[in-house]
């Protein structure tokens, strides 16, 4: 599976934005999505998880509540909508996918990985 995620850039606080990766390769549909994020100086973190039909989603508690995650199995994409966009959500983004049809915030279940985009949220 290939990824290829796109949307970053750099936004004020309390703007929202979308970020999108798009899966090329094997079904798409076959796999759990995620999305983490990595801050400079910081591990890798997870932000958002979809399992593989769309009906059962998991949120980081630091973005509950202003991200929301959605999938179209028909275009192989995955979104993240982010709303109330703070200062300390600063961070290159990343899509993975995973074997796993359930959804999972374990970054280890991941085998694909996009190439990150990158959000700057400035006060």
């Amino acid at each position: 599976v290939q990824l290829q995620a796109s949307g970053g850039g750099v936004v004020q606080a309390g703007e929202s934005l979308r970020l999108s990766c798009a899966a090329a390769g094997r079904t798409f549909s076959m796999y759990v999505m995620g999305w983490f994020r990595q801050a400079p100086g910081k591990e890798r973190e997870f932000v958002a998880t979809i399992n593989w039909s769309g009906g059962t989603t998991a949120y980081a508690d630091s973005v509950k509540g202003r991200f929301t995650i959605s999938r179209d199995n028909a275009k192989n994409t995955v979104y993240l909508q982010m709303n109330s966009l703070k200062p300390e959500d600063t961070a290159v983004y990343y899509c993975a996918a995973g074997p796993l049809r359930s959804a999972t915030k374990v970054l280890a279940n991941y085998n694909y990985w996009g190439q990150g985009t990158e959000l700057t949220v400035s006060s």
